[in-house]
């Protein structure tokens, strides 16, 4: 009999709940332990994220916090491993759905996509990514890198995000093998920078006004940016913007796991948190297994075997043809292939020079031979 009333108490506080915030809560697991603010500011962003987002239920996971005793708990002792092996257990028998973690062991070809406040307009912008890594090569990683952003977007429900490439090294690779993808089938819509030669590989101006949906970058790259834009209201000490480093994706990963930092405030906290049960509830994993098989069916094993560092040949003793003054500019060539570059037109009997403009390295050249430049840089796959 009282297994019977167990069961009709806990039917009914599922009608209720559902009545009252318009559906069961998400129940997204929280480490209560490890952070260099106290367990007293974990506690609160839990606290924070259940006020703010009646939908979240907030599972602490770890020694309960004095106070604090109103949130549900998985308590363990005040040991990272007994807390990351309870979280593990929960996740594994969906006792949560997801985890906000101050650390997590991603295996390699995982990695964590995160989401900033841009200051110049006040909007978000995810940023791909922020810890973990996609892949080993650069390139390669940063078009992973855009896909799991694009994922993650539209798990939280942005349908039609927009892209944009930092213009760090590999940006331009990176550039050419989304539009290869897009030019195939694979549905990427690239943003423009809020500059006036616009473009989608984008500039400092562009991540601070937040001109495109997602940033793709590299992950230390991506993880420099998370802790400037969390953080630079405050000197650096207490991250308090923004959403966190962001859920985890990758080929074949399962969870839904969010990191934060042991810097991270009770605001970011409870964003992470809601962020985390945003992606989890839009099915993250079935999200980006979708996005993948896109990408593969648009050549997407091929382009990243194209990424791939060529073996090294000997450099071909190619002689300048003669100087002339060059008054026209070629963009878009990698820092690391632009002296490959000039030596391609140096053969065709072209005459050119490297240089580096203010958005990157660029070739140098009379203006009477551009169009035919442009054809062999492309023909040659520097553009």
């Amino acid at each position: 009999m009282s297994d019977i009333r167990k069961l009709f108490g806990e039917a009914l506080s599922e009608i209720i709940e559902t009545a009252t915030v318009g559906g069961p809560r998400v129940r997204i697991g929280l480490m209560a332990s490890g952070s260099e603010l106290g367990k007293e500011e974990l506690a609160r962003g839990g606290r924070l994220a259940q006020q703010q987002y009646p939908n979240i239920q907030v599972v602490m996971i770890g020694p309960v916090t004095e106070g604090y005793e109103d949130l549900d708990w998985i308590e363990t002792e005040d040991c990272d491993a007994e807390i990351a092996e309870a979280m593990e257990r929960a996740l594994q028998d969906g006792t949560i759905k997801g985890a906000v973690a101050l650390h997590y062991p991603f295996p390699m070809g995982v990695t964590t996509i995160g989401r900033v406040v841009t200051p110049a307009r006040g909007g978000d912008m995810i940023i791909a990514s922020s810890t973990g890594t996609s892949a080993i090569l650069r390139t390669e990683a940063m078009l992973r890198n855009a896909i799991y952003g694009i994922a993650v977007a539209r798990s939280i429900g942005k349908k039609d995000p927009t892209v944009g490439i930092l213009n760090i090294e590999g940006a331009h690779p990176v550039f050419r093998a989304l539009n290869h993808l897009k030019d195939n089938g694979y549905p990427v819509k690239f943003g423009q920078s809020v500059r006036k030669d616009g473009g989608a590989v984008l500039r400092g101006n562009d991540i601070l006004a937040g001109s495109v949906d997602i940033c793709v970058t590299d992950t230390l790259t991506g993880n420099v940016l998370m802790k400037l834009f969390s953080s630079f209201t405050t000197g650096g000490s207490y991250e308090s913007l923004g959403w966190g480093y962001g859920p985890s994706a990758g080929e074949g990963w399962p969870h839904v796991v969010s990191i934060i930092s042991r810097a991270s405030g009770a605001p970011v906290i409870a964003n992470a948190i809601s962020f985390n049960a945003a992606a989890a509830s839009g099915d993250l994993p079935k999200v980006l297994a979708e996005e993948l098989k896109k990408a593969k069916q648009a050549g997407l094993d091929e382009v990243i075997q194209s990424l791939q560092p060529k073996q090294q040949v000997a450099v071909e003793d190619v002689k300048a043809p003669p100087a002339e003054p060059t008054d026209e500019e070629i963009h878009g060539i990698d820092v690391l292939d632009v002296e490959d570059a000039v030596r391609e037109l140096w053969k065709a009997g072209i005459y050119a020079e490297s240089a580096m403009g203010c958005t990157g390295p660029v070739v140098k050249l009379p203006s009477k031979y551009m169009e035919k430049a442009e054809v062999i840089l492309r023909e040659n796959n520097y553009l």
